[in-house]
């Protein structure tokens, strides 16, 4: 599990398509905390450590990308160059600063419009029709591995959804949200509370 709060950006140095697509990510972690075996957020996507080096400062880990999750995710995410949103997986006693994560991508999205607000930047997201009964106004959802908070929904002809969400300097800065601009495709996660709370109106029906 996962909160949403990125650590850090890396960057992927190296892909070798294997049986499974194999990437090295260069990062600012400290290699002696990461664990092989261990899961790593990359922009949303759960992955597994199978390998690590470098000092502290200046790390490395590789993972092993399936192709199911190669196709459920951003197209081009996986390519050398570039950049990941990093979560190392939560530990017992962690503050959980954002919402429960489970690193699993439900669907991609796509970047409509960027404008200035205040000293923000507001977003708008379309999310395909099969998203839009988890998405609400003051829910949380996952944007490339980042928890962020809907401000607004607008529902669409053809079902699909355009949702709202203020992007605060700090979280510009400090993830690859900053750098986004529109017809960009994004990863996203429904909030798991969301998930469960339709399945159990699917039953009552």
């Amino acid at each position: 599990m996962f909160t949403g709060i990125v650590t850090a950006t890396g960057t992927i140095q190296q892909t070798t398509q294997r049986g499974d697509l194999h990437a090295v990510i260069a990062c600012p972690f400290d290699p002696a905390g990461i664990a092989i075996g261990a899961s790593i957020a990359c922009s949303g996507v759960c992955l597994t450590v199978v390998e690590k080096g470098g000092q502290a400062g200046d790390a490395w880990f590789a993972v092993d990308i399936s192709g199911e999750s190669v196709a459920c995710t951003v197209p081009g995410l996986w390519q050398e160059g570039r950049k990941l949103n990093l979560e190392p997986a939560l530990k017992i006693g962690d503050e959980l600063g954002g919402h429960i994560v489970t690193g699993h991508v439900d669907a991609v999205g796509e970047v409509v419009s960027i404008a200035s607000e205040g000293d923000s930047t507001r977003l708008t997201i379309a999310a395909p029709p099969e998203m839009a009964p988890y998405i609400a106004p003051k829910g949380s959802i996952t944007v490339d591995g980042v928890s962020l908070t809907v401000n607004s929904i607008e529902d669409q002809a053809d079902r699909s959804v355009h949702f709202g969400l203020n992007i605060i300097p700090h979280t510009s800065e400090v993830t690859t949200l900053g750098q986004l601009a529109r017809g960009d495709r994004v990863n996203l996660e429904i909030d798991v509370l969301a998930r469960y709370l339709k399945r159990m109106e699917s039953l009552r029906n």
